[in-house]
């Protein structure tokens, strides 16, 4: 077992160490110590690990990259549901930052793995590729650790992903020795869905042949995507029900169901109904739109997401396995630049200090409400402050707690 790291040092040196060394060392308290073991480890046996019964727990990635101004500030906000309503219900910090460290990007793949491991690191495309993000983590998502503590099934544990982030599919599990493939998270997103359908389309056999070879060729650079997984990517029966059940409600087509970050939240709510999950991430990304140049696709993008977070509140309050035992964490996967005069609006891979400046609402059992907390705290604390309240160990995340939030 590995020893229990060290406190959290004075920020002047946790930033100074965090500043020093590779992507493979530990890069200070908030960076964890690489095992390189292989992604396949094996997990800790299901005779020991416990039954699961405190809360459920549902993160928001407020994702595409979100600033304050469009989202918690109340004269400004495009997300009034969250501005007006959800900040009297939790706790606020709307001083949260992503660190500084120099080659480490504010960008939505990083972003994502801060919060899901609470640690930083310089991430790079598995085998390189030209502007590809499969970035592999090497300490421990937050599943990871709830799995190996807890004798909760993958199926419970989930990443909604939206179709437009194919890289991302491939988060749920990191290298880390004793974590891994057997504790992986599942995902769902159309990317999983069209793997499905494309199985079960070649083996009914009813496809023209021209559609065959197609669909073949596509399952066959799908499964090559993910090189960590080859040969041990098997379906759990669970998903493949959920898939099937999909494909009865929508059919093959995909004009039926939702679109981008409508997708999710309708995808979060069914799984809700036939899943059971007790954590579940919901990537939401329809903001990073902005890149074709628009603001009014940034600005609607927040709105959208906004509207799913209220349906995603609402289904949790009418679910009798969910009410009243359900925390919702809302963080940024990271800001946005406020510079006026740029061609493209609110764009974040500058470095600026707004792409950097992001927030973070807990709300639920157990945390503390209408409470807004203006110190300076940090993007990779979320995951000690959830293992904290849902107990389990997350050693290798930064230690410091969002202690404010815990009632």
């Amino acid at each position: 077992m590995n020893p229990k790291p060290p406190a959290a040092l004075p920020r002047r040196d946790f930033l100074r160490h965090l500043a020093v060394g590779s992507s493979v060392l530990g890069l200070g308290p908030t960076l964890m110590r690489a095992s390189g073991a292989p992604a396949s480890a094996p997990a800790a046996p299901d005779l020991a690990r416990r039954a699961y019964s405190g809360p459920n727990l549902v993160i928001v990635r407020w994702g595409g990259g979100a600033r304050r101004k469009e989202s918690i500030e109340a004269g400004t906000t495009y997300s009034p549901f969250l501005c007006h309503e959800l900040l009297k219900r939790g706790t606020l910090y709307k001083n949260m930052e992503i660190t500084k460290l120099e080659g480490l990007n504010t960008s939505h793949g990083e972003g994502t793995l801060n919060i899901m491991t609470g640690h930083y690191d310089r991430y790079k495309d598995i085998e390189n590729g030209f502007l590809r993000t499969r970035f592999e983590p090497k300490v421990p998502t937050i599943f990871e650790y709830m799995r190996t503590a807890y004798d909760v099934p993958d199926y419970q544990t989930l990443i909604v992903n939206n179709e437009n982030r194919p890289d991302e599919e491939f988060y749920n599990f990191s290298n880390h020795l004793g974590f891994g493939l057997n504790v992986r998270s599942q995902t769902l997103s159309l990317y999983r869905y069209k793997t499905y359908l494309f199985q079960k389309q070649l083996a009914e056999g009813k496809l023209p042949e021209k559609e065959l070879k197609e669909k073949r060729d596509q399952l066959a650079k799908w499964r090559k995507a993910d090189a960590r997984a080859a040969g041990k990517d098997e379906m759990p029966p669970k998903m493949e029900e959920f898939w099937m059940n999909w494909r009865g409600h929508y059919g093959d087509t995909g004009f039926v169901n939702e679109r981008g970050d409508r997708l999710l939240t309708q995808l979060t709510i069914r799984a809700m109904t036939e899943l059971k999950p007790k954590m579940v991430m919901v990537n939401y990304t329809d903001c990073d739109y902005v890149h074709w140049g628009y603001l009014d696709h940034y600005t609607r993008g927040i709105a959208i997401m906004d509207e799913g977070l209220r349906q995603l509140v609402a289904a949790v309050e009418a679910d009798e396995a969910y009410r009243d035992n359900t925390i919702f964490a809302v963080i940024p996967d990271c800001g946005r630049d406020n510079n006026p005069y740029v061609d493209v609006p609110c764009q974040h891979h500058f470095n600026s200090r707004s792409s950097h400046e992001i927030f973070a609402l807990l709300f639920g059992p157990g945390i503390a409400k209408g409470q807004v907390v203006d110190k300076l705290c940090d993007q990779s604390q979320l995951v000690s402050t959830l293992g904290k309240i849902m107990k389990f160990e997350t050693a290798s995340a930064e230690s410091r707690v969002l202690e404010e939030a815990i009632a």
